[in-house]
């Protein structure tokens, strides 16, 4: 991806970090049978006969002349920006001949992907004083293009007042409907529209009687919170429950909303995303939102409608950015990994919820919950029971015993159901209270919850803790004390968040994913009016805000933790570390790509024409690696991309890589000098030419090699270092990671 320095692109560059760090997606789906199906077709627009008169007319003729079928053959979408083709309803035969006319490149099925589901500014050290909100005048001049669930026009975050006329040029719509009329968009909401033609294919009728709207219209609560984190109005008096009381605004401010609905109650289908890809770019969207991503591994990047498409919005100069996933802590989970994607994963901030669990011994054990109701006493002692005695350990509704739980606080297990369904469950049974504990899966990582009963969320350790009290004692009691807001660097932050997926790559190893980290753990921001906090159906409350969730050292000045195993974070798990809006607002070195070096990164991971032709929207060339990049422009390793970190894969035959790099000055300093140190583990070297780069000029170049060698075979496990450029003002600091191929194949992951 290019990097840019002027400040209203760094204001957006890192809003958009927030706005990105909360979803999964559903499995691949292949056609089993010749029933209709929805299918993404990329076709040269070269190809078009000249006798038709738009791309969309020449579509529909393709559609009609296809083999007859029982059912209904559609065509639901017209592709210009993201990617060049269409979106029809088909057979799995008429997809199957489809693939044999002129100008088609590539049929693909649709998919269906999964959304996961006002102290963030000030953590960052962005203040009306200095930095980069006063710099950018709060990104009044820039478009955010939210591809979510909708919003909730109502919400004091999204009032217009004091915002300037909409900016010049843009091209957005505001639909309307019943529940959403003209008036709903503004100054600050300048564009909304939905999408659902592709939801509708696979439901198989309409979404008349739901609670779901086909206009922008948020039932569903996550993109009203995503909106409101990114470009929130300032908000006095703003809070959840009581939580987090004080003033509440985005990252930027004044920045400006653009709303593309994709996300319905079976998911967000890809014709869709790229049909709102498509409208965003139309529209003059500067940067798009995008929280979904595969299942489990990345699909080969020709595969995944969404590298494509941002591939198309990166030729319009349109940056995408994506959640690295929720499938941590596992390695190799990271998705929306194409190297111009900007992938980010989740970390945590300097605020908590603390509601520690007193057991009868007088032990305090820390957890965390935004339960508001009716505390129980601080002297209560209550009978304490561990769910897996009284029916079922993760407290599945209907499955506990409740002459065993009637009375008493339940500790049931993290995983398999919703955390708060846990509560209703422990509630249904006659059970008084919930500790819920993190299994290993979830090591350390804490998450508040609104809990509708006195509830809270307590780590691994202290829950094995909890768990052997009440196995060792004759009659283990207990109580929960909430403690309200607490604000302060004990314990340090960021931490990473033991959901936030990990790399390394699993499609290209020699690039390093995630790209960095962001808040996304427990963040307050505006809500939907239609469902509750926790978006369950047995939650009637009503709220205006909610706290949900989505450097390289914390605020105590040491390498930030992994909550999952509480040991040091890496490369692999946070990236080039946590964003620093401030500090990127002069980074003084940039690493530059422009979309030619991308195709030139295709190339060296051995795609044909074919299959380049997917991105480009054109036939190529049988020989265009050979050509286009002879000699000038290839890379001899996908690591060799001019990407601003280094993600090293030793061979176990050849203990040798060379990577090389260019770098622009866009610091203040003409003659500018920059020097280099290298932080290395014990038995590899890492070799930079030169070591010095001397600039006379302004957003001057300068290259530079570094040779990475080794003789030691650490196959079972990654090492990380570092390589760090500076003139005694700026610190250009990219990470870098090694691991070591087994006999030429996948990386091992740890």
């Amino acid at each position: 991806m290019a990097v840019v320095s002027d400040s209203s692109s760094l204001i957006l560059f890192f809003f958009i970090c927030l706005l990105s760090l909360s979803v999964i997606s559903s499995s691949h789906s292949h056609p089993i049978d010749d029933a209709p199906q929805t299918f993404i077709v990329h076709v040269s627009k070269s190809h078009k006969p000249s006798f038709f008169t738009s791309h969309h007319h020449w579509y529909s003729s393709i559609i009609k002349s296809l083999p007859p079928s029982p059912h209904p053959t559609k065509l639901l979408y017209s592709y210009e920006k993201s990617i060049n083709g269409f979106s029809a309803t088909l057979t799995a035969a008429q997809a199957a001949k489809l693939r044999d006319f002129a100008g088609v490149i590539s049929v693909v099925p649709d998919q269906a992907r999964q959304l996961h589901t006002t102290r963030t500014y000030r953590f960052l050290g962005l203040a009306d004083g200095f930095g980069l909100w006063p710099n950018s005048d709060y990104a009044e001049d820039v478009v955010i293009g939210v591809l979510d669930t909708g919003i909730w026009p109502e919400r004091p975050s999204f009032s217009d007042s004091g915002l300037s006329a909409v900016p010049s040029g843009w091209k957005g719509t505001c639909e309307s409907g019943p529940d959403f009329p003209a008036s709903s968009c503004n100054k600050k909401i300048i564009g909304a529209k939905a999408f659902y033609n592709g939801y509708l294919a696979k439901l198989g009728g309409s979404i008349v009687g739901s609670k779901e709207s086909k206009s922008p219209r948020d039932t569903e609560g996550h993109g009203s919170h995503t909106a409101s984190t990114a470009a929130g109005a300032v908000v006095s008096n703003a809070s959840f429950l009581h939580y987090a009381q004080g003033e509440a605004r985005g990252m930027a401010t004044k920045a400006r909303i653009s709303v593309y609905k994709i996300c319905w109650s079976l998911g967000c289908f890809d014709s869709d995303i790229l049909a709102a890809m498509d409208q965003a770019i139309s529209d003059g969207v500067h940067i798009i939102s995008l929280s979904v991503g595969a299942n489990g591994h990345s699909p080969p990047y020709y595969l995944d409608s969404i590298a494509v498409g941002a591939f198309g919005a990166s030729q319009h100069g349109v940056l995408v950015s994506c959640s690295a996933g929720n499938s941590g802590p596992n390695p190799s989970t990271a998705t929306n990994i194409a190297p111009w994607i900007l992938t980010v994963g989740a970390s945590t901030i300097d605020r908590e919820f603390p509601a520690d669990v007193v057991l009868g011994d007088g032990r305090v054990l820390n957890g965390v919950s935004l339960y508001a109701g009716e505390p129980l006493a601080a002297d209560a002692k209550l009978s304490l029971i561990y769910a897996g005695d009284a029916g079922n350990r993760y407290c599945y509704s209907g499955s506990l015993i409740a002459s065993k739980v009637a009375g008493k606080i339940v500790v049931c297990d993290r995983g398999g159901n919703a955390r708060v369904e846990k509560g209703s469950a422990v509630k249904l049974a006659g059970g008084l209270a919930l500790v819920l504990a993190n299994t290993e899966d979830s090591g350390e990582e804490l998450i508040a919850d609104s809990h509708l009963i006195p509830a809270t969320m307590v780590g691994q350790i202290n829950g094995d803790k909890i768990k052997q009290y009440i196995k060792s004692s004759d009659d283990p009691t207990a109580t929960i004390l909430f403690r309200g807001t607490v604000i302060g660097s004990s314990p340090a932050a960021p931490k990473v968040a033991a959901f936030s997926s990990r790399g390394p790559s699993s499609l290209t190893p020699e690039i390093l994913k995630p790209d960095v980290i962001a808040p996304g753990v427990n963040i307050l921001a505006g809500w939907t009016g239609s469902v509750g906090p926790t978006d369950l159906d047995i939650d009637p409350r009503r709220v205006e805000f909610n706290i949900i969730s989505a450097y390289n050292l914390d605020n105590s000045g040491e390498t930030f933790d992994d909550l999952a195993s509480g040991e040091k974070s890496t490369p692999f798990i946070h990236g080039a570390g946590h964003v620093d809006p401030n500090k990127a607002l002069n980074p003084g070195l940039v690493y530059d790509l422009d979309v030619n070096d991308y195709v030139a990164f295709l190339c060296s991971i051995g795609y044909d024409s074919k299959r380049i032709s997917i991105f480009v929207k054109a036939p190529t060339r049988a020989d265009i690696c050979e050509t286009k990049f002879n000699k000038v422009g290839a890379l001899s390793s996908p690591g060799g991309l001019n990407y601003p970190s280094f993600s090293v894969v030793f061979d176990s035959h050849q203990g040798l890589v060379k990577y090389k790099r260019v770098v622009k000055n866009v610091g203040s300093e003409v003659d500018a000098v920059y020097q280099v140190t290298v932080s290395s583990p014990p038995g590899i070297e890492i070799n930079v030419s030169p070591s010095k780069l001397v600039f006379s000029g302004v957003n001057q170049t300068q290259a530079y090699e570094v040779t990475f060698s080794t003789s030691v075979d650490y196959s079972k496990s990654a090492k990380f270092g570092s390589i760090e450029w500076t003139d005694g003002t700026h610190k250009v600091r990219s990470p870098v990671a090694f691991k070591w191929s087994n006999n030429g194949g996948l990386i091992a992951s740890e």
